[in-house]
């Protein structure tokens, strides 16, 4: 395995969630569906991290925000998505923070109460 890591992003209202999603990191998500589940997947290059927003009966949002968080790359445009989060719908939970050798930070509530983490080099 090289690299490899794939996350899902639980969500109630799929369309919902794709716009929500669409509209913070200005991409398009590929409409996908697997074994019966619905899934809009994130661009992503191989070998990288990758992932999905997905509905299904085994996946179900965090109801109060509090499970695992998981950090999309968001390099040289986490402000511009973090300006464009309330308008599509999120929250900002926790603003950008600089973190000594990491980078930056900064933690979304999205349309499905998932807190998402962005990250920045």
């Amino acid at each position: 395995m090289k690299n490899a890591v794939w996350f899902e992003i639980p969500a109630s209202d799929l369309e919902r969630a794709i716009v929500f999603y669409e509209r913070i990191f200005a991409k398009t998500l590929k409409r996908e569906s697997m074994g019966g589940v619905d899934m809009a997947v994130f661009p992503y290059e191989r070998p990288a991290a990758g992932g999905a927003v997905v509905k299904g009966p085994a996946y179900r949002p965090s109801e109060d925000g509090k499970g695992p968080v998981v950090y999309v790359a968001a390099d040289g445009e986490i402000d511009a998505i973090l300006a464009r989060v309330a308008a599509a719908g999120g929250k900002v939970a926790l603003p950008k923070s600089a973190l000594p050798g990491v980078g930056a930070i900064a933690h979304i509530i999205d349309t499905e109460g998932n807190r998402i983490g962005l990250h920045a080099a």
